[in-house]
């Protein structure tokens, strides 16, 4: 049986965008796979539960204890979905065969720096296999995974009583405040929505929240801060639609093919992270809303604290109406 290490560092969407290649791996490597999983600590938990994942390792400040213990495991290969300069110099540390996944980072800045679109049309799930295509595996088109801890999950009942029937996630957070609608812009669409709708985000999106409940009293119910990613992800399962920005939300709704409104601002689709249902389940709905023909975006591939032009026209000019009526349900 071959031992694999899989070295995906950071964050949680990019790490569930891994569980694909894992489970392809997992069930299609001929002989049988061991595999070992790199990460860092703050994104541990999205990962956990992977059951086709026989042993984590986790990357704390230093590099010098986890190279130590990799060493000692005597990786035929290691898989780097990650490609940067932390996961090549764990290549170099280890001295093994690797694959790496093609980030086709020269790409998106020309794109981003001077509007040139070589970009291929794939979504990097699918750069993904090709990856691991020397390998001889294949997607099997079941889209990503998400596993659930048992004590992470949250009983409908927890939810107050016009919740139980069904309801929206609003996934407001986002690591960059440019992938981020204005919280009045989001409050004013949840007005318009009339529908219970849960607001999920971390604990520096509770105040946000708390604006956006005060003026939606009737039908919002503010959870940020409250859940931890799991529990938040056990919520968006047992949500009707997730509304959300480009974030890790997004990824864990697709794992359980949700019906995605995903509102884009300074990053494209065409990066490759758009919502990943896989072919079998290539008929799931949603829709991506985002401002076209604006000549300044994408104006990164990441996000700033605000818009560079001051206009934050990719998002100021997202159609309320039309978000409102999407999630309706």
């Amino acid at each position: 049986m071959a031992k694999i290490l899989i070295i995906r560092l950071s964050s949680f969407g990019d790490v569930v965008l891994t569980t694909p290649v894992i489970r392809c791996l997992k069930n299609q490597y001929p002989g049988g796979v061991e595999i070992h999983f790199l990460v860092k600590r703050k994104f541990y938990d999205v990962i956990k539960a992977n059951p086709h994942i026989s042993k984590f390792h986790i990357l704390e400040k230093e590099f010098g204890e986890v190279i130590k213990e990799l060493k000692n495991e005597n990786f035929d290969f290691i898989i780097d979905l990650h490609n940067n300069i932390r996961s090549l110099f764990v290549k170099y540390m280890l001295w093994i065969k690797s694959y790496s996944l093609n980030k086709i980072n020269i790409r998106k800045w020309l794109l981003v720096n001077l509007k040139i679109n070589f970009l291929p049309a794939t979504h990097i799930v699918d750069r993904c296999f090709k990856t691991v295509e020397p390998l001889g595996i294949e997607n099997d088109g079941l889209g990503l995974d998400y596993f659930i801890p048992r004590e992470d999950e949250i009983e409908i009942s927890a939810f107050p009583h016009a919740f139980q029937n069904g309801f929206i996630v609003f996934a407001i957070g986002g690591n960059y405040n440019t992938k981020k609608l204005p919280v009045q812009k989001i409050s004013s669409i949840c007005q318009k929505i009339k529908r219970p709708i849960i607001l999920l985000g971390g604990k520096e999106d509770f105040e946000n929240g708390e604006m956006i409940y005060a003026e939606n009293k009737d039908h919002c119910f503010n959870m940020c801060g409250k859940l931890n990613i799991n529990q938040s992800a056990s919520v968006i399962r047992q949500s009707k639609k997730v509304i959300t920005h480009d974030t890790g939300m997004m990824h864990i709704a697709a794992a359980f093919k949700k019906e995605i409104i995903s509102v884009w601002g300074n990053t494209i689709p065409e990066f490759g992270m758009y919502p990943y249902f896989g072919d079998l389940f290539s008929g799931s709905k949603g829709k991506i809303f985002q401002v076209q023909n604006l000549s300044c975006r994408p104006c990164s591939k990441l996000g700033f604290k605000s818009c560079p032009k001051g206009h934050f026209n990719c998002m100021n000019k997202h159609p309320e109406q039309d978000i409102a009526q999407e999630a309706s349900f």
